[in-house]
């Protein structure tokens, strides 16, 4: 319940901030928005096992900073990469484990492997990441693992 009256509280904080109507039709239309995000929420939870389970939450707002940096130094070195005139790439394949736990975190860990340019997550199979790598640092980057364990950190373990 908690966890509900939080994504709703946020829910409609963000639809005040974004839509800024005040008008009570349209504070209807936004209580009804969020009426049915939180039944397809509730509806989804239940069908994947996690009911009552934990959200990364916090943890995962703690990670973002760290992702963040990532992308940015990721971006500046793909944006060498293209105005280098002899277009140093090494392509590669490279399959690394997750170790997240759940579902949830496997997907958060493929979805930052592919924002960080230079690196894509082609599939998400048996506690493993197909990630296919621009140059041989950006493949050293995912395997590394550092990506890994952070991310296993937001989701609530190691």
């Amino acid at each position: 319940m908690n966890r509900t009256l939080t994504t709703a509280l946020m829910l409609v904080a963000v639809w005040l901030l974004w839509s800024g109507h005040t008008e009570p039709l349209l504070l209807g239309f936004g209580l009804l928005s969020v009426l049915a995000v939180l039944a397809i929420t509730r509806r989804m939870d239940r069908f994947s096992g996690s009911e009552g389970g934990r959200s990364p939450g916090f943890r995962l707002l703690m990670y973002l900073p760290w992702l963040i940096g990532q992308i940015f130094k990721s971006n500046l070195e793909v944006a060498r990469i293209i105005l280098n005139p002899q277009l140093p790439i090494s392509p590669r394949v490279i399959r690394v484990p997750a170790s997240q736990k759940t579902d949830a975190g496997q997907v958060i860990y493929a979805n930052s492997i592919t924002l960080t340019p230079g690196t894509i997550s082609l599939d998400v199979r048996d506690n493993q990441i197909l990630v296919h790598a621009l140059t041989e640092d950006s493949a050293a980057g995912v395997e590394n693992g550092e990506m890994d364990r952070r991310v296993s950190r937001a989701e609530g373990g190691g």
